[in-house]
């Protein structure tokens, strides 16, 4: 082989062992520092943008209120108001309930107002850990009673009207 198809290779080789330790420093640098956690913007922040409202749809069920406590875990004391619009709760940014607990995946449980509108269900999505509520191991969407706990890793939430 030529002189300059050996220059070029072992540039090509350097190359390719750069990008492979910068990977590898990316990937250590996601496991040590966790994921980034991105401030939400406020409505005054975006300008007071106002888009079109859709046309007023038909009213929806009455339902009671609900509370989600945070009962154990890193976030005790916590509580999330539960509404018309599902609950993403996980380690990811963008969950409504962000956990701290490193048995949680990125996206772990769903809760969801329940179709006849009295009450809510929960949905393990497909966890690494899983989430179990009350004793049960959740594999489909089940009701999600009140006073019964949801543990996720450390976390136990629990459902207070």
């Amino acid at each position: 082989m030529s002189e300059l198809t050996l220059t070029v290779l072992r540039l090509g080789l350097l190359a390719l062992l750069w990008l492979f330790v910068l990977a590898v420093v990316g990937v250590l640098r996601t496991d040590l520092l966790g994921t980034r956690v991105t401030a939400r913007r406020t409505e005054r922040q975006r300008g007071r943008q106002r888009r079109a409202e859709p046309p007023p749809e038909a009213p929806a069920p009455r339902r009671e209120r609900a509370t989600l406590v945070v009962v154990e875990g890193s976030l005790r004391g916590t509580t999330l108001a539960l509404g018309q619009s599902p609950v993403l709760i996980g380690r990811g940014a963008d969950c409504t309930l962000v956990l701290d607990d490193e048995y949680a995946s990125t996206r772990h449980v769903r809760i969801t107002p329940a179709p006849d509108g009295a009450g809510w269900l929960v949905e393990d999505l497909q966890s690494t850990n899983g989430s179990y509520l009350g004793r049960d191991r959740l594999s489909t969407p089940v009701p999600f009673e009140p006073g019964t706990p949801l543990r996720i890793g450390r976390t136990v939430l629990e459902l207070r009207r």
